[in-house]
Order: C-alpha cells, then structure tokens, then sequence
C-alpha cells in the first residue's frame, strides 16, 4: 500500500474515527502539536545517556500515540472502544516520577538554561511543545468534549520533560567533572613520574 492516498488533496483529512475535517481545524491542530512533541521525545531519546531516561520516554511515545488517537477521534468513547487511552493512573505515574527525579536531583533556586545537554536541549524544545499543545487542548476543549485527564497528563507531561531534560543536564555535568578529575591526575601522575 503506498504511502500517499490524494484524499487530502482537497484541504481535507479523515479524523480517526473517519469524519473529514479541515485540515487546518483546531482539533488537527491540536493533535498534530502533540505529534511534533512525540518526534522531539524520540530525538531526544537517541541523545540520552540514562538508560532508565531512553526507557521511560520509549513509553511516554506511545501514551502520546493514545492521546492523539483520542484528540483525533470525534467520539472519544468510540476511540475507547478499539484503543487503550489515557488513563488516571498515567498521571499518577508521571507524578511519581516527578518526585522521585526532584528528590534526587540538586535544588535549583533560580531560572535556569533550558538544557546543557543535547538531550536536555531537546528535551526543553519538546516541553515547550507540550504547553503550546495544552494550551491548544483547553481552547479545544471549549467546543468539543475533552476528558479532563488528558488535560492533567498532558500538564503532567511538560513537568515530566523538563525534570528528564534536567536530569540529563546533571548527568552529563557529573561525567564532565569526573573525566576532569581522572584528567588531572594523568596529568600530576605523569609529571612526578618525569621527575
């Protein structure tokens, strides 16, 4: 099956549940914003030095993969019907995850750059990504009926990127210093050895 179909040719797209809409609705809009903040998590992804980072964004993709398969659905019960969606105990586990990052990671008592890392700079695009898109789900939510829990996961969501993005930074910035340290004393060792 080829890849292009020419029924958009005309301005128009089929939403999940086969309902052809504008292409430029503010629904398409919508879930569109969160498929460009599911391919920044996959980039930033490939960039991440923690395994348990790599791992944890792998299914944050697919809960996106839900949430637009949802907002794409002019019938969010149907789309239930033959698709997992997002549930309460998303949010919870995104929550947890927060806290348990916060606990490890230094206190900040300022603004900060959004990333020092690759994976961290990617990690901040696709966070701001996200609050456009929530922005953009709530406006949705005025016309069409939203569940409530994909506003809460996706305001989780954002929260999550960016305590990852922070993480990845600290990461990077503790192999730095210990490269730094073993550095330097190569560079002593060597020079007491040629005395």
């Amino acid at each position: 099956m080829g890849i292009y179909t020419k029924t958009g040719d005309a301005g128009t797209t089929s939403l999940f549940d086969g309902l052809r809409v504008k292409k430029y609705s503010h629904r398409v809009d919508t879930y569109g914003t969160f498929d460009e903040v599911n391919a920044f998590i996959s980039l930033a992804e490939k960039f991440c030095q923690r395994q348990e980072n790599k791992e944890i964004l792998v299914e944050i993709q697919y809960k996106l993969f839900q949430l637009c398969g949802e907002i794409a659905s002019s019938e969010s019960e149907k789309f239930g019907e033959s698709s997992q969606r997002i549930s309460e105990a998303d949010v919870i586990k995104l929550e947890k995850k927060i806290d348990a990052y916060t606990l490890q990671l230094p206190k900040i008592k300022s603004f900060i750059l959004p990333g020092t890392s690759i994976a961290g700079s990617h990690l901040h695009v696709a966070r701001t990504i996200t609050r456009r898109g929530e922005r953009m789900l709530i406006r949705l939510a005025e016309d069409v009926d939203i569940r409530p829990v994909l506003k809460k996961f996706v305001n989780r969501l954002s929260d999550f990127l960016y305590i990852i993005a922070r993480d990845e930074d600290n990461y990077e910035a503790q192999e730095k210093m210990i490269d730094e340290i073993i550095k330097k004393y190569k560079e002593s060792e060597a020079e007491l050895n040629g005395r």
